[in-house]
């Protein structure tokens, strides 16, 4: 049911959003450059890597020796814009209806992060990511990684259809109020390097190896 339900959704809206998508992307063409599409490998359910599809948000500005600037130089006032309002997140619509992504799930972030999560918060991979989740709804980017793990971790637990409803409706309440897009001195979320469970784990058996070979 959730399932046909996301793709039913997914092509509606894909339907009804056409010309604003064609807009975006003349937009972006000019404004930002090309690819109109940002596209990176993010680990799908039980960690399943797959592409997923975003508008461009930030140019491709260098400095001297080549290297891409920072992400709060690269970031335009547009392309604000279009995290602001989520516009950005449109075209995961196609990962929808190819079954990659659901509307509502833990948000599928980086394949290097796959290491650095405690057992616990590694059941936020257990169902398919979403485009929109219990903690985008509940802090977005203005809450910590551990509290937004603990949410994601929450939804898989108590997942049901009405409660997918429910964060599609507070879902556009968060856009239109255009709270928690970034996190306190980042542009949008600092980087995750761990929790202090999986760090203490990580230690505890680096020990236990030493240990071992030790004899």
């Amino acid at each position: 049911m959730k399932c046909l339900f996301d793709r039913l959704v997914a092509l509606t809206l894909l339907l009804v959003f056409s010309p604003l998508l064609l807009l975006l992307s003349i937009l972006i063409r000019f404004k930002l450059g090309a690819p109109v599409l940002f596209v990176q490998e993010r680990p799908g359910r039980y960690g399943k890597p797959f592409s997923i599809y975003k508008f461009r948000t930030m140019t491709n500005q260098c400095d001297a020796s080549g290297q891409l600037l920072p992400d709060a130089q690269r970031l335009t006032p547009f392309g604000m814009m279009l995290r602001k309002y989520s516009l950005d997140e449109l075209p995961q619509l196609w990962n929808v209806l190819r079954g990659e992504l659901s509307l509502v799930g833990p948000r599928p972030l980086l394949m290097e992060y796959l290491p650095l999560y405690t057992p616990r918060q590694m059941k936020r991979h257990e169902v398919l990511p979403g485009i929109t989740g219990w903690a985008q709804v509940n802090g977005r980017n203005a809450i910590t990684w551990e509290q937004k793990f603990e949410l994601d971790v929450w939804y898989v637990e108590n997942r049901s259809f009405w409660l997918d409803l429910k964060i599609l409706l507070l879902t556009v309440k968060r856009v239109l109020q255009k709270t928690g897009i970034s996190h306190e001195g980042c542009v949008t979320m600092e980087k995750f390097t761990g929790s202090k469970q999986a760090e203490l784990a990580r230690r505890e058996m680096r020990e236990f190896d030493r240990a071992y070979e030790s004899g």
